[in-house]
This record gives C-alpha cells, structure tokens and sequence, in this order.
C-alpha cells in the first residue's frame, strides 16, 4: 500500500488525474474502478447513456467526479467531456483508461515513470502486444492500418496507435476537434502532433476475454468514418500543415543558413538530393495547378525522398514565374504541334492562353517539365559532389 500511496501522491504533484469512458460495460467497470482506486481517487468516469446497470453501480461511490451523459454519443465525446471536466478541476494531465476490461489498472505507473523522464508535454500510448493468443486479426489488421496512417499524416512511426490507455497533455490539446466516436482518437493525436507534441509508445499489458469484453466498435460504419477522417487529414496535411511549418522553418533561417543546414548538411545521398530537387522542379512546372503541393509531398512520401528539398523547388512557379512557365510551355508545344499560340513574352500571357491552346500547352509543359528537372537535377547533383568536396 505505500508504494501505491507514492505513485498517488506523485500523480497529485503532476497534476494528473484517470479517464474512464464507459458505455454498457457494466460486466467490467466495477473490476477497472477498483483497479485504478487502488493508486489514485483523482478519477472522472463518464457515463456515456448507458441503459445498463452502470449508473447503479457509479451510485454506489462516493469518492471520485461522476458525468452522467443522457444519451449516448459516441466514445470520442465522452472523451472530450472528461477533458473538459479535468481542465475544471486543475488537472495538467489525464490517463485514459478503456472499461471494458482489457486493460490492467497496475500498468498506470508506466505512464507515470515514463512522464516523469519525459518532463515535458507528451501523449504516451499504449502499446500492446497484438500478436499475443486470443487478439483478433480484425483488431491487429486495423492496427496496421492505422499506424500508417498516422506516420503518414505525421511522420512519426508507432507500433500502436489505437490502443485507449493513454495519457494526455490536457493544455496541449487542440481547442476544437471534428470528430466524437471511436476517430476522435486518432485525430486527437494526429492534430497535437501537428502542433509539435511528441507522440510515443510505453509497453503496457493486454487482457481480451471475449466472454467479458463488449465492443461497442461498428466495423463498416466506423471504419468508414475513420477512413472518411484521414482523407480530411491528409487533405489539411498538404493544404496546409505542409505550407505552414515550410514558412516557419523558412522564416527561422537565412537563405544561406537553409542552403547550409537543409542541403549541404543532410544526412541524405547526394543523388537523393538531386532527385528530390528534379522532383520539386517537375512537379513545380508541370501541370498540376492547385495541386503541386499535394502531388510532390507524396510523390516524395512514397519514394522515400527529402521532402524538404522536393517542397522548395516546386516552388518555381510562384506567381511572378507564371507567365514565363506558361509562355516557355507553349513555345516547347510548338515544337510536337502547330504553333498557333502566336505572342511574344512581352505581350500579356494569362491561363486564358492555357484554354485556348490547350494541347500545345499540355504537351510543352511536361516536356518542359522533364528537361528542366533532368538539368536542375544534374546540376544539383554536380554542385553538391563539388561543394562536399571543398568543405574539410
């Protein structure tokens, strides 16, 4: 009991308190708020419209914050309540624990220890062990699915990203959030990635009995909704989160300092430099107008290229360079089609150009696209072995 009693006081001195969302679980819930009482009372657990027995049994303790939800809404909003009832009493942090049964109450110090090291804002997730006898394949595909997912929207790789025992920085947390069923946990920790939050893995234990366990998870319905959030998330990934933390980084940076550090001093190859950067330069000219951004990020995604690099370089068709790239497109067409696009540079040159001359541009264009990359790219690559070789 002491030793308990030291990691209640030590959550007291964090500031953190325990989550318990609960919809018609009222096999498990008594097993799981005994559990955690027997480290900590600074609990919240909300009753999420349960038609269960789970009020009479939330009646019969006295000792921690109770939410009764009049009808059920859905997982996420659950969640959202409790953060928002933590907040209100003070609490800096919250571990989220699933009431099902699955998870083990004696795992909370891991959190505890692993924040403590941290000592700073973190989400901590944990990870089970999903190879294990009784864990469905359903549950250790949807795992899979999700963990690319989440790299792919954030770049950081996990070995869990659906498990429901986490800990929360409550002040780190976005304000506002789209979603309020089972998606909410993964935008919550998309979203807080985006804002700089770290977002790691502690090993917890795992129990599934499927003659207690109760999933409230909808496989079509759900994983619709999921697979509906992560086209929303990677739409704003490149529409924006992308954009932004480029200017950011940017703005921090001279352009010699940008050309030092992100060029000269990544630990990529310099063929891998040159590609990103012929990349950047095709995708820039190229007729993707609207969608440079999205197409170059994920072409360098996918093929494991400085995305940085790829990024910057598309960037050649800033609006000054636009009617120089739609004139040299044209003329470039000219040489595959008849030239009926008759102007010089100097005279006015708009998209209406593009319409009226459609193929001509097309055609220019992504052999325009072609040629300058294959000579940024070289080029690049020759400047990069040389300037390698000048430094000491």
């Amino acid at each position: 009991m002491n030793a308990n009693r030291n990691i209640a006081e030590r959550m007291q001195q964090r500031k953190v308190c325990v989550i318990i969302p609960t919809y018609n679980n009222h096999k498990t819930l008594r097993r799981v708020i005994d559990g955690v009482l027997l480290y900590t009372e600074d609990l919240i657990v909300v009753n999420d419209g349960s038609t269960d027995t789970t009020q009479e049994i939330l009646d019969s303790y006295s000792q921690f914050t109770v939410l009764h939800l009049p009808v059920n809404q859905g997982k996420g909003n659950a969640l959202r309540k409790g953060f928002k009832k933590a907040l209100e009493l003070g609490y800096d942090h919250a571990i989220t624990i699933d009431s099902d049964g699955q998870h083990f109450p004696d795992d909370l110090p891991v959190f505890l220890d692993h924040l403590e090291a941290e000592n700073q804002d973190v989400i901590l997730i944990g990870s089970r062990n999903m190879n294990q006898d009784g864990v469905p394949k359903k549950s250790s595909f949807g795992n899979k699915f999700s963990n690319f997912w989440f790299w792919f929207e954030t770049g950081i790789t996990l070995d869990d990203t659906q498990s429901g025992y986490r800990l929360y920085p409550l002040h780190s947390l976005p304000k506002r959030f789209f979603t309020k069923k089972f998606e909410f946990e993964i935008e919550v920790i998309v979203r807080t990635a985006w804002n700089g939050v770290p977002v790691k893995n502690v090993p917890i234990k795992i129990l599934y009995d499927p003659n207690e366990r109760v999933t409230h998870f909808r496989p079509f319905k759900d994983f619709t909704r999921i697979s509906i959030l992560n086209t929303v998330l990677v739409f704003l990934l490149f529409a924006y989160i992308k954009p932004r933390n480029f200017f950011r980084s940017f703005k921090k940076k001279s352009l010699k300092a940008f050309f030092r550090e992100d060029i000269l001093a990544s630990s990529d190859s310099n063929l891998k430099k040159a590609l990103s950067i012929g990349l950047g330069i095709f995708c820039g000219i190229a007729p993707f107008w609207g969608f440079q951004t999205a197409v170059v990020i994920s072409l360098a995604v996918l093929l494991r290229w400085n995305k940085l690099l790829a990024f910057t370089f598309s960037n050649i068709s800033i609006p000054p360079m636009i009617p120089i790239i739609i004139f040299c497109s044209l003329k470039t067409g000219a040489l595959f089609v008849e030239d009926r696009a008759r102007f010089t540079l100097g005279s006015p040159i708009t998209f209406s150009h593009i319409k009226m001359h459609f193929v001509q541009y097309l055609i220019g264009s992504f052999v325009l696209a072609t040629a300058m990359a294959i000579i940024f790219g070289v080029g690049s690559y020759l400047v990069l072995s040389l300037s390698r070789k000048s430094r000491p």
